[in-house]
């Protein structure tokens, strides 16, 4: 039986990194009229990247002869400079995609399942089993899909200031996670020495 509370930081850590709240100016932007359909093409991408490496990503790591705290360490180092882009509210995406479906490629693929993600997913599946990640994993792209259809809400509601300091609050949590992955890795790597 999985344990809940395995998956409820598996979860925790995925959606922190996933961090759909920062997506949202440029989701609104991008969708059009139709916020339902955008939403779930770009939760259908991000998800089907994410599931990729869930279940190849660690037969790619064995290919490459990556260890695991070798993928912690890049990761977190990756997750980091996301992290302090967030805080500081750095754009993340540099240039809009030329590709017929905008929302597709900003918002899945590089914003909701990015090198962050990725990292995470592969880091919990050599931690917590496949089982345990697929669960989170579902969780934290319903969680996006939701967070995403209801944003032309959120932003009327709260405002973009608000938003702003949403993504900006989840920036620190992945930066503080970064540091914990750093850490992890680093000091299983001097252990086997």
């Amino acid at each position: 039986m999985t344990d809940a509370h395995e998956v409820a930081r598996a979860f925790a850590s995925l959606f922190v990194i996933m961090n759909p709240f920062a997506s949202i100016p440029m989701f609104l932007k991008v969708a059009g009229e139709n916020k339902a359909r955008a939403a779930t093409q770009a939760v259908l991408v991000a998800g089907s990247v994410l599931f990729a490496f869930l279940f190849f990503g660690p037969a790619l790591l064995e290919v490459f002869r990556i260890t695991l705290n070798s993928l912690r360490v890049a990761g977190g180092l990756i997750l980091g400079i996301l992290g302090v882009r967030l805080v500081l509210g750095l754009r993340i995406v540099e240039r809009e995609g030329e590709g017929p479906n905008p929302a597709l490629t900003l918002i899945g693929t590089p914003m909701l399942t990015g090198p962050g993600v990725i990292t995470m997913t592969m880091v919990l599946v050599r931690e917590s089993g496949p089982l345990v990640t697929t669960c989170a994993a579902v969780g934290s792209l319903v969680l996006s899909w939701l967070v995403l259809m209801v944003s032309g809400f959120m932003s009327r509601v709260m405002g973009r200031g608000a938003i702003d300091i949403t993504s900006r609050v989840m920036g620190l949590l992945v930066t503080a996670t970064a540091v914990e992955m750093i850490v992890k890795g680093v000091r299983a790597m001097l252990g086997a020495l």
